[in-house]
């Protein structure tokens, strides 16, 4: 006779014709095992925030002030959540920023290389083009020169990104730079909420607190310099 499927996974017969033997009565029978205890609920407001975030990645207070006052109020355990998939809460309420990040992984080389951590991530790893990074890198000095000066609302519009990216035109093989192209990639950077679109103008843009952390500002100058040799070499 063959055997049967359950068999052949647990490595173990069935005997379907033997009978159970009875069991002894006890103390112990009388015994009930503690109720399993489950984590406490979130509250509906907290949900919200959390759904948002794994959907959005960012929560700005300028945009969303109720979610983003909810974040705070129940952060301990929006953090707890998102931990539980590898993932932290980036969190600066006096800057009115919130965005989530991969979290810091503490295994070794031996244990966990690239390959595995693109496996258990929710977030994508991917490599910035040199144009992509000159763009975040002019953002970031426009941003930083215009706070220093006092503004809280950080403004540039695509005449002024494209006199600032010029002299780096021959690192990206370019004579000139085209609208087009520059336009597709501020589209990209506002769905990521590094831009938001200033009301009544295509061409302004509001850049956020969000560049403070994409680029770090000791790191800037060294970055730019070494781009300006490198265009006029």
């Amino acid at each position: 006779m063959s055997q049967s499927l359950f068999e052949m996974i647990s490595g173990k017969p069935t005997d379907t014709t033997s009978e159970l033997e009875p069991v002894e009565n006890s103390e112990s029978q009388d015994e009930v095992s503690p109720p399993e205890v489950f984590p406490q609920a979130m509250p509906e407001d907290a949900k919200r925030v959390l759904v948002y975030l794994l959907r959005q990645g960012v929560i700005l207070h300028s945009q969303k002030a109720k979610l983003f006052d909810s974040l705070c109020r129940y952060q301990v355990q929006i953090r707890q959540h998102l931990a539980d998939v590898y993932l932290s809460l980036m969190l600066d309420e006096r800057a009115g920023v919130a965005f989530v990040q991969t979290q810091d992984s503490t295994a070794s080389d031996d244990e966990a290389d690239e390959a595995d951590e693109d496996s258990y991530s929710l977030i994508t790893r991917r490599t910035l083009s040199l144009f992509d990074t000159l763009l975040l890198l002019v953002l970031r000095k426009h941003y930083q020169e215009r706070e220093t000066a006092g503004e809280q609302k950080i403004i540039i519009d695509l005449e002024q990104l494209e006199i600032s990216l010029s002299p780096f035109l021959p690192l990206v093989e370019h004579a000139s730079l085209e609208r087009k192209k520059l336009s597709g990639r501020v589209k990209e950077l506002m769905k990521r909420k590094l831009l938001t679109a200033v009301r009544g103008s295509d061409e302004r843009f509001e850049i956020t607190p969000i560049i403070r952390y994409v680029v770090n500002a000791e790191f800037l100058e060294s970055l730019l310099v070494e781009y300006q040799q490198l265009a006029e070499q």
